[in-house]
């Protein structure tokens, strides 16, 4: 925790708790400087204790419920995550990240709501709101029973929200697939079964759902997908992909906004702790859920069990993770494209402009693996004037970045042809475009080397 001394030239030291830890303080020190507990916002209330943040024994419930509201605000406001004109889709999994997401955002449309109702021009829209879960059961053992429970807990917890109306998407994973073709979960399970490696099942389901999360904002008209992804899911991400060899990507996927899908997608809870969501829930009575998915013996969950140990120890471990990633440089689409809308307040569209990443702060990148959709750096980009193989699978395969090729990918062609036959042709054609742009920039540089329609061949 900051020491906040008078005579720190820092401003944001920390102790060593080491060096400290065994040296007694007396009872009698304690209460002067905490008389009771109270809490260091207000000075009136007692301060909740007890769920291991770094704010533990801080803030009392009000003052903590304000604080972490603020973060999520901010977070908000200063990347222009949600403005008057959009209509925003939550991805909700009814765990407990996820389910303040939701709050909060209906918190956010409740006061605008009021604003709209109280002003005389009525100028400013309300942001609309809908909320997706994602039926993974076709691909994940979870109990029939289970699901269905789990389907009607969401169902009362997104009709028991006061209005605006949220509309409520039920979306089995499986809809990636063509909605004329009959034989989408046999594909997707054939698929998914293919790969072998825990870590590349888990990674390859992550890039299942974001593509149906695309699909359903797509097909119902929303232009921003909101995910629950907390700074301590994010640490251990940040672990987790160095370890895998994804350092290029990193930086894309811990930031405030990912704009390489065609649908953005904002992180409001990115500076939120776990710690902190679940003792909200608790506080609220937030009803949350947790699906039976097995046992995990993938790197990311190994990863995640390690950071968990680590926040135990030091509750700052965490932020120092994402802190220390975070001075990484971004991509251009880590940011909302430039706000043009004559509806949108001046001041959104001003600290939209102060906080947006600037071109020389970022870098460019026109290549994407085409599985997990993770921009590739320069080593990876295929040079295609030496390519001999004209088979398609083979040209996915050498497409994808080299974690999908070691982790997803099956080794032998006969199964890496049957895997690319099976795949939901959102992917396939990705990576056609890909192809494409690369033959085309191929052309480019051998241009000169062309023969016109009129010249002859000497």
């Amino acid at each position: 925790m900051a020491c906040n001394g008078s005579g720190c030239q820092s401003g944001g030291c920390y102790k060593d708790e080491d060096a400290t830890c065994n040296q007694p303080i007396k009872s009698e020190e304690i209460d002067s400087k905490t008389p009771n507990n109270v809490c260091i916002k207000c000075k009136l209330n007692d301060a909740v204790s007890g769920y291991g943040g770094i704010d533990d024994g801080r803030f009392c419930a009000d003052c903590f419920k304000t604080n972490l509201f603020g973060k999520f605000r901010f977070a908000v406001t200063s990347n222009a995550m949600i403005t008057p004109t959009d209509k925003v889709l939550v991805a909700f999994s009814g765990g407990p990240s996820s389910r303040v997401a939701l709050q909060f955002v209906h918190d956010m449309q409740e006061r605008a709501q009021r604003n709209f109702d109280a002003s005389r021009d009525r100028s400013l829209p309300v942001f609309g709101v809908g909320v997706v879960f994602i039926d993974e059961s076709a691909v994940v053992p979870i109990p029939s029973n289970e699901m269905k429970e789990a389907v009607e807990v969401i169902g009362e917890v997104v009709s028991s929200l006061a209005p605006p109306r949220k509309e409520l998407h039920i979306v089995p994973v499986e809809t990636i697939y063509s909605t004329d073709s009959g034989d989408g979960k046999e594909r997707l399970i054939k698929v998914v079964n293919t790969v072998n490696d825990p870590t590349g099942r888990e990674d390859m389901l992550f890039s299942l759902r974001m593509l149906a999360l695309q699909k359903v904002a797509s097909e119902f008209g929303y232009n921003r997908i909101v995910l629950g992804s907390c700074i301590s899911r994010i640490a251990s991400h940040v672990i987790s992909a160095t370890v895998k060899g994804q350092g290029y990507s990193l930086p894309a996927d811990i930031q405030y906004v990912d704009a390489r899908w065609e649908i953005p997608v904002v992180l409001p809870l990115r500076d939120c702790f776990a710690q902190e969501i679940n003792m909200l829930c608790h506080l609220d009575g937030l009803k949350t859920l947790k699906l039976s998915t097995g046992s995990c013996s993938s790197i990311n969950g190994l990863v995640s069990s390690f950071v968990a140990l680590l926040q135990k120890e030091n509750p700052s471990r965490e932020s120092t993770i994402v802190r220390t990633a975070g001075k990484l440089t971004p991509f251009q689409f880590n940011r909302i494209p430039e706000i043009i809308d004559g509806n949108v307040p001046l001041a959104t569209r001003r600290r939209q402009k102060r906080y947006n990443l600037k071109s020389n702060e970022s870098v460019s990148s026109e290549s994407f693996c085409p599985l997990c959709n993770s921009p590739l750096d320069k080593s990876e980009i295929v040079d295609w004037s030496n390519v001999d193989s004209h088979r398609s699978s083979n040209i996915f395969y050498i497409t994808c970045c080299s974690s999908c090729q070691f982790q997803i990918l099956p080794s032998d062609s006969a199964s890496m042809e049957q895997f690319y036959m099976d795949l939901p042709q959102s992917v396939v054609g990705r990576a056609k475009q890909a192809n494409n742009g690369n033959l085309s920039l191929l052309r480019e540089q051998i241009q000169d080397c062309l023969l016109s329609d009129g010249e002859d061949e000497t």
